[in-house]
């Protein structure tokens, strides 16, 4: 079944309700969770468990039906009866309670081979031939694929401490909890406080009546706490978490109590609030990777970083030639800053280069691009209209200057919300990405515009061929031949 209400206890366990509520206790003595990864949260079940190991065990509750079997299940039970052979079959579902193997050495024999299954193998048997056949140990059943306890409406086999039991259909399930926590009772000690939602408090209270009266003698012996009262089992993961003895029947908010610390009580009162993930995982494939794989995936990084940069510098000295060194100049500046405020970080709070964090930095590339080719194009934008070069750099930057605080704003936004929204590495390649659009906005302010006003004032800039104005300034010199006065173009 999902999984069942309790607190795995000592051989005295026991939980109970709040000091305001009318029911009396019920409390269990702690003990480890699951791993995670069953299929719904955890749900109380009534526990008829019978250890295996005992020969006294309880036989199937006889209100149990056959439930049908999914054709795949069909399939996989088929293959496992030819691993075990027809006689280990038959010998296991002749079965109708725990074996006494002691009493029958053949039988021992022939169940030997269920010993050899896999977990996953064991998961697809029958209910009733996983409890009774006693080859099947509980190192078997913990290691079932998550999932294989999820519906509540079949019984299930799960083990503690070492022991196989039985368990009932879930009366209670995970969606019934409305909130469990850790907290100090009035003596100090630690309890695990729960809380259901309204018709998981009555399916709460149907359970602890059952449990406490022991309708139907329901519960053997060893499914009884201390004081002779049914314990009841919490599953998760295919394993039984907890298993307080329920010491009367609980109407409102219930405790459940015994030997707890605050760690075990908050591990319990965890997984009662939040069970498992409600999907499964099939693994698709492995991959070892080495400490030097990461070291040489960082240097392909730098490498593709490198490349990009140069590829960057010589298409703007092929296009734009002398504004090319601008170019340049300020990649490289861009770059000293950028490992500039990684020392800094790194030094100041730990911050790590990752390949996500290089990913960012080759974006920038493109950014700081961009910025270049706005100013470039508005700068002969301005010559065309007849302006002289070194009247057309400060009106360019003027124009170009609101474009590319504004592209940079954008870039800026998306990386702060993608840093604040994202987990593990993407964050990095958002750092990197909105560190490196801040650096390239201070070069644009503090030194491209005046290296720019510095080269409009040299004579290699009023030369075509050499500034990469080339398609620009012609356009000026025809209109020159026009009747108007530049100076009054220029006002």
């Amino acid at each position: 079944p999902a999984p069942s209400g309790s607190a795995t206890p000592k051989p005295s366990g026991s939980a109970s309700p709040k000091p305001s509520a009318s029911a009396p206790k019920v409390t269990a003595s702690p003990s480890a969770g699951g791993q995670g990864g069953m299929a719904p949260t955890p749900s109380a079940s009534a526990a008829a468990p019978t250890p295996s190991a005992s020969p006294s065990a309880a036989a199937p509750s006889p209100s149990a039906t056959a439930e049908p079997v999914p054709q795949s299940v069909e399939q996989q039970r088929k293959a496992v009866e030819q691993k075990v052979g027809p006689a280990a079959w038959a010998a296991a579902t002749g079965l109708k309670a725990p074996a006494d193997v002691s009493a029958d050495p053949s039988l021992a024999e022939k169940l030997k081979p269920f010993g050899t299954l896999s977990p996953q193998e064991i998961a697809v048997l029958p209910v009733d031939m996983q409890f009774n056949v006693p080859t099947i140990t509980c190192a078997q059943l913990d290691k079932r694929p998550p999932a294989s306890i999820k519906d509540e409406k079949q019984r299930a086999v799960a083990c503690e401490s070492g022991a196989k039991y039985l368990l009932d259909v879930a009366k209670v399930v995970g969606t019934d909890v409305k909130d469990a926590s850790a907290q100090l009772d009035q003596t100090s000690a630690w309890v695990v406080s729960l809380n259901f939602t309204g018709k998981g408090q009555e399916h709460w209270t149907n359970l602890t009546r059952e449990a406490f009266n022991n309708e139907g003698q329901a519960c053997d012996q060893t499914a009884l706490g201390q004081d002779g009262k049914c314990r009841v089992a919490v599953v998760l993961d295919n394993q039984i978490v907890s298993s307080p003895e329920i010491q009367g029947v609980l109407t409102g908010d219930s405790q459940i109590t015994g030997s707890f610390d605050n760690k075990t009580a908050n591990a319990l009162a965890s997984q009662l609030r939040y069970g498992a993930l409600p999907v499964t995982f099939v693994q698709q494939e492995k991959q070892n990777v080495t400490a030097t794989l990461g070291e040489s995936q960082l240097r392909a990084g730098l490498l593709a970083a490198g490349i990009g940069m140069l590829l960057v510098i010589i298409y703007s000295f092929f296009y734009y030639r002398l504004l090319g060194s601008v170019i340049f100049l300020s990649l490289v500046l861009s770059a000293l800053l950028v490992f500039g405020a990684l020392v800094v970080l790194g030094r100041s709070i730990g911050f790590t280069l990752t390949l996500a964090g290089i990913a960012g930095m080759i974006v920038s590339l493109g950014v700081a691009a961009d910025s270049f080719v706005i100013y470039f194009e508005r700068l002969k934008d301005e010559i065309r209209e007849g302006r002289s070069p070194r009247s057309a750099v400060p009106r360019a930057w003027i124009r170009a200057r609101r474009t590319i605080i504004s592209a940079n704003s954008i870039t800026l936004m998306s990386a702060v919300v993608l840093y604040i929204v994202s987990v593990g590495t993407v964050k990095g390649f958002a750092f990197a990405l909105g560190l490196a659009t801040v650096l390239d906005l201070v070069v644009v302010f503090l030194f491209r515009h005046p290296i720019m006003t510095m080269f409009a004032r040299s004579r290699a800039f009023l030369s075509p061929r050499v500034s990469g104005l080339g398609r620009a300034l012609p356009a000026r010199s025809t209109e020159q031949g026009t009747a108007r006065n530049p100076r009054v173009k220029e006002a």
